[in-house]
């Protein structure tokens, strides 16, 4: 069970990813119905610590209490900085007693510099991506995507992408209610599609017409329906064409993929929060049959329904959660080895963490 929680403050830490693992972590939200964790902020020489942005920020605790924590958090940091390696020895132990690590950007480096990336995929900041298959050539880096959970060593892209990685750990440890409402209490989607390859040159926009409001919150009412573009576009008003560009335009995607991950999304919620059977959460989705439902789970979140009910079903779920939040894959390595204790992890010096 995901309890105890110690974020390691690094010298030349990023604010804003150490403020990610704080907010997702360090607030007691039971009185909505989630989760309150024992947080711990900590570091290897209590005292000041300046910040990649220039100010300080004072820690007291040193690690003991990372000896036992169910999660060890490593927030970016400013590439190049000198590393602690009581911090790399608390990372590798951590590993070896099966608990969650997590970093946030940059913070892979130090993943990688304890060792513990070897024979794992993992990611970092697009930017990153190449200077950390570099550094660590026994990892697979992948740059195209939000995180990468392999055996509960969860490493996030860039930034916001930490938001997505700590919501994975809540979800994967405590459900996916739990995580919700998180995210709704930070005002963040509980998953978001795609991955950071999308950021790369142009953002998506987010924000969505009136008129595409209305059509997207028509269909999330109607998924158990076999739609149509052409049924959509009319309904828009639009011809078909001329429906399915700007819907990308304004979604990022078509139609046609929209629909399928919001019926995944209630899929997984109804298999989390349900025993109704798989034909029967098939036909409600719009997948219609259980066999379409699976190709989908398979191709998306590389598992099945069933596998997914297992994991996530209703006795992994708190009773007094409310909401929903889909799921992601965990990728399983077994290969994993121990490299010796460096003074220095060796990264880019950047602006972007």
């Amino acid at each position: 069970m995901l309890k105890k929680i110690v974020c390691v403050a690094i010298p030349g830490m990023a604010p804003f990813e150490f403020g990610v693992i704080c907010e997702v972590f360090g607030i007691d939200r039971s009185e909505h119905g989630g989760p309150a964790f024992d947080f711990h902020v900590v570091t290897a020489v209590p005292g000041a610590l300046r910040t990649k942005i220039g100010f300080d920020i004072v820690v007291r605790d040193d690690l003991t209490a990372a000896a036992d924590a169910d999660l060890i958090a490593i927030p970016a940091y400013e590439a190049g900085s000198e590393i602690h390696p009581d911090v790399l020895r608390v990372v590798r132990e951590a590993e070896q007693r099966g608990a969650w690590v997590l970093s946030v950007c940059s913070g892979a480096f130090i993943l990688g510099a304890a060792g513990i990336l070897d024979g794992r995929r993992s990611t970092t900041h697009w930017m990153y991506a190449e200077a950390l298959a570099l550094a660590y050539p026994n990892t697979t880096v992948d740059p195209d995507v939000l995180f990468v959970d392999d055996n509960h060593v969860v490493t996030g892209a860039g930034t916001a992408a930490g938001i997505d990685a700590a919501l994975h750990v809540v979800r994967r440890e405590l459900g996916a209610a739990a995580a919700n409402v998180i995210a709704r209490r930070m005002v963040v989607p509980p998953q978001r599609d795609g991955g950071q390859s999308q950021f790369i040159q142009a953002p998506i926009p987010e924000q969505r017409s009136d008129s595409f409001a209305t059509i997207t919150d028509w269909m999330l009412q109607s998924l158990d329906q076999d739609l149509t573009v052409d049924q959509l576009a009319r309904r828009a008003l639009m011809s078909p064409r001329t429906f399915a560009r700007r819907f990308r335009a304004e979604l990022g995607t078509t139609p046609t993929a929209w629909l399928n991950r919001q019926r995944l999304i209630l899929a997984q919620q109804l298999l989390e929060e349900t025993d109704e059977t798989l034909d029967l959460i098939a036909a409600q989705t719009g997948f219609g049959a259980a066999s379409v439902m699976r190709h989908h789970f398979v191709r998306s979140l590389q598992t099945t329904p069933t596998a997914y009910r297992r994991t996530f079903g209703r006795r992994r779920t708190a009773p007094d959660y409310a909401g929903t939040v889909p799921g992601g894959p965990d990728y399983g390595v077994v290969a994993r080895k121990t490299s010796p204790e460096p003074a220095k992890v060796s990264a880019p010096s950047s602006g972007v963490m």
